[in-house]
């Protein structure tokens, strides 16, 4: 048996509170999902990242940007 639903969806407000590889967001409504994944090389590396290597002093989480750089959002954000 099939269903043809008619909708009319308006958002003006949506917070979405995190997203994963595996996330499904839908509005309205859905029979089935499948899911899917899908690896592509998009980069078109033929061979494996080079090695790591060991740094002599760990990353401590600390800001260390230098003065001249100005601490401020990368977009604008602006209200509604």
């Amino acid at each position: 048996m099939n269903y043809f639903i008619q909708q009319s969806i308006t958002i003006h407000t949506i917070k979405i509170g995190g997203i994963t590889n595996s996330s499904v967001f839908q509005i309205g409504s859905s029979g089935i999902i499948k899911p899917n994944s899908y690896l592509y090389n998009t980069g078109g590396f033929t061979e494996s990242a080079p090695s790591t290597t060991e740094e002599s002093e760990p990353f401590t989480g600390v800001n260390v940007a230098d003065d001249s750089v100005v601490m401020s959002p990368s977009v604008p954000l602006t209200g509604p």
